[in-house]
């Protein structure tokens, strides 16, 4: 704001800023803070779907239930060990791939962007429905490769098997998560001060020496921020049980948030569906805030 404006004019500034400021402020009151206070509210009551019933407080009476409820641990322990295998893998594997891709000339460079972001902008019913054939435990590609090169003597049901399920959806996960952490690592290592990089090479450091000294600090707001979205983005992973499992088999593959959905939206208890979904966002903040203290101490 210029200083050398009257009064007068400042204010007639602040109102039209504001004023334009207005649709997303009522947006975001709307549909993320009403929302979200909601959720915590109703995460205190026996909130169903019976409009002839009022709603009770009966304050910590969900939470209490949900540590002593099998099904929500099992899914809080498949939701965790998604997150902790693939956040890694996905932030490992996308630096790897943009630190050799983002050397190459234009072409081949946008080549490997969009066959990489394909399967990011491609709908995730069309994805699952072509993993659902490959996983297919009768004529799945899978089986018959395993099969035709003698790695396996039978078809492996890789859904309907509790042992297998799980690593399924991961390997799902892992290949529409990479698209989106590689295309930021490419423009971020594109921006990378090569002069640096150049008098850090003239005075003999190895290519590993320039990475971790000269690279890496340079990158870190995008790998933070990939690391941000990659967590969050694990910790929602809903569409590929629905679709695929239905959280089966004898819940091997349940996550919170499809019990989040099977609560609310089958049983109707709203509230304790809440309660699920407070805890969920409680553990989404922690792990996001040890992610930030993490990269500021490096």
């Amino acid at each position: 704001m210029d200083k050398t404006l009257s009064p007068k004019l400042r204010r007639q500034e602040n109102i039209s800023g504001y004023l334009f400021l207005l649709p997303s402020l009522v947006f975001f009151l709307a549909f993320v803070v009403y929302p979200m206070v909601m959720c915590i509210w109703t995460s205190f009551t026996d909130a169903n779907m019976n409009s002839n019933t009022a709603d009770h407080f009966i304050f910590l009476d969900n939470y209490i239930e949900l540590w002593k409820d099998p099904v929500f641990l099992k899914a809080l322990v498949n939701t965790l060990i998604i997150v902790f295998v693939s956040v890694p893998i996905v932030c490992i594997f996308s630096l790897w791939v943009a630190s050799v891709i983002h050397k190459m000339k234009e072409g081949p460079l946008s080549f490997f962007r969009i066959v990489f972001y394909l399967p990011v902008v491609t709908g995730s019913v069309a994805v699952t429905v072509v993993w659902k054939w490959m996983y297919n435990n009768y004529y799945g590609i899978f089986n018959y490769v395993l099969k035709s090169t003698g790695v396996i003597d039978k078809n492996i049901n890789w859904l309907g098997d509790s042992k297998f399920a799980l690593w399924c959806i991961i390997i799902i996960l892992l290949t529409t998560s990479v698209g989106q952490p590689i295309v930021l690592y490419v423009s971020a290592l594109s921006n990378v001060d090569h002069s640096l990089v150049e008098a850090s090479q003239v005075d003999g450091a190895t290519n590993t020496q320039v990475f971790w000294r000269i690279c890496w600090p340079q990158i870190m707001p995008t790998t933070l921020y990939i690391l941000v979205i990659t967590t969050i983005n694990s910790f929602q992973c809903f569409a590929l049980i629905q679709l695929l499992t239905s959280g089966g088999p004898n819940y091997a593959t349940e996550t919170v948030m499809y019990y989040i959905y099977y609560t609310a939206f089958k049983l109707y208890r709203f509230g304790y569906g809440n309660a699920m979904g407070v805890i969920l966002a409680i553990f989404i903040a922690i792990l996001s805030a040890v992610q930030f203290r993490l990269a500021k101490e490096k």
